[in-house]
Formats: structure tokens, sequence, C-alpha cells
């Protein structure tokens, strides 16, 4: 890990060759929630082929740019893609651009993710606000020597995901009328779907949604100390003895209609934070 201190200062070094500003929020747009990056003040759009270290997003949907500028007054950095561990990366690759955000200045990291839902209560392109999460992918982004001008070595995770900022969230979402489920994120290696038999597995585990990502940039940002509020839009349902096979465009589909909501959703919470 030590040497990630000079990677992450080549990249802010090349980011602020195009921008000067301090985002307080990054934001990382998952699956569907490309378009929602019309809505930022745009001030600079930067290729992660482009910035030193960033891997190539290669998950559909995920365009692959890095967005800087304003929403709502608030200044931040968005990922217009992610990077995916079934991808072929290492965990600290994928989560690379956190440690990024966070060298530009951001104290607040705000991750939304597709996810399948496993929980009967939900129903396709449902919102859900993440409480806790479960970590099944067999790796960690903070293994090895840890270097302390990142974080500390063991990173205390009693409130990963921020009590004050889901407050916040679920009061904008009423204003809105925007009906917000709570729950419990499980995240999984991935690139295949689960088998019936390991979705009942997840439901016995206390999980709501199941998703490929997420847990890892939550790890990394914990560690850098900044505070984390997220976000799974629900693509399919997983119910063992209902399920049925995955398609890609549906998934999309789905992703596309809860997008809709975060569109109205995020902005509002951009007025919200101090």
């Amino acid at each position: 890990m030590l040497k990630i201190w000079g990677q992450i200062e080549e990249a802010v070094n090349h980011i602020r060759l195009s921008w000067q500003g301090k985002p307080k929020v990054g934001l990382i747009l998952g699956t569907g929630l490309g378009g929602f990056v019309e809505q930022i003040d745009q001030q600079a759009s930067i290729p992660y082929g482009s910035i030193p270290h960033f891997p190539a997003s290669t998950a559909p949907s995920h365009a692959g740019r890095l967005i800087c500028g304003t929403l709502r007054g608030q200044p931040i950095v968005a990922m217009e893609g992610r990077f995916h561990y079934y991808e072929g990366y290492n965990l600290q690759q994928v989560t690379f651009p956190v440690r990024v955000m966070r060298a530009l200045g951001a104290e607040i990291l705000l991750v939304t993710n597709a996810a399948g839902g496993i929980n009967p209560q939900l129903d396709l392109a449902d919102l859900v606000v993440i409480e806790d999460h479960i970590n099944l992918i067999p790796e960690n982004p903070l293994r090895g020597v840890n270097d302390d001008r990142l974080g500390p070595r063991w990173p205390d995770l009693c409130e990963p995901y921020s009590k004050s900022l889901i407050q916040l969230t679920r009061t904008a979402a009423l204003e809105l009328g925007i009906h917000l489920h709570k729950g419990v994120f499980v995240a999984v290696a991935g690139p295949n779907l689960e088998t019936r038999a390991e979705y009942r597995m997840l439901k016995q585990m206390g999980a709501d949604v199941v998703g490929m990502s997420t847990v890892p940039e939550v790890l990394v940002a914990i560690h850098a100390g900044m505070k984390v509020l997220g976000f799974s839009v629900v693509t399919d349902i997983c119910l063992p003895d209902h399920l049925e096979p995955a398609e890609v465009p549906k998934i999309l589909a789905n992703a596309a209609i809860g997008a809709e909501k975060l569109s109205r959703l995020i902005p509002k919470i951009m007025e919200k934070i101090e």
C-alpha cells in the first residue's frame, strides 16, 4: 500500500491540470446512472484512460469519465462508471479513485449500485438506502503494509454508513414523495449471479440486496476518514422459489427507472449537506 501514495499524487496532479476545485462530495455512479452527469454543472470531464493509474471500465453502461464541477452549488467529483473485482482488477485498483477523491478534498462518498432484491418486500426499481453491509468478496483493499498517511491500520466499522446522512436522505425523500427502503447490502465477487441455494443463504445472513461492488469503495472511504452514503437500485428479484433467468436489457431498464428517482433525490441531498 505504501507505493499508492505516489500514484495518488500523480493522478491528482493530472486532474489539477483541468480542474482546480475542491470537492465536498465524491460520487460513484453505478449501472444506469450515467445520464445523471447531465445535471452537474461540469467544469471538467476527464477520461479515465488519461488519468495516471486509473483502470479502464469495461462494464456495460459505464462510460469511464471523471466529471468535476458543482451540483446545486455543492462542489463534487463524480465517477461516470466504476470498476469491479470481476473485471480482473485487484481491489486496490478498484478503489484507487476513492483515494484520489479524498486527496482532492472530498469529505463524503456517495455511492450507488444496481442490485438484486433478496427481501421479498422489495420490488423492481425500488430505492434502498444502505444502512449496513456484509462483505463476501474474497479480498480486501486494505490488505498489506498500512500507510498511516492514508488511514489507520484497523479502521472501525461500527457505523460504515453515516446515520446523519441517512436521516438527511430520508427527510429529502419524504419531501419529494419518493418511497425509500433501508436495508443491508451484501457484496459478492461475481460475475456470475447466485444459485437458489446461495440466495437462501444470503437471506438467512440478513441481506436485503446483493451486488458485485460498493463495499470495497466503502472500506477505503472509511479508512480515509470519509463519511459514506450508499444506495442500491433493485434491478432484478432474487427470490429462490420464484427465480427467473436474469436478462441484461431488463436489468438496465429497471436501473434506468430507479435512476430517475435518484436523479431527483441526489440533488435534494446536495442542498441539505452543510
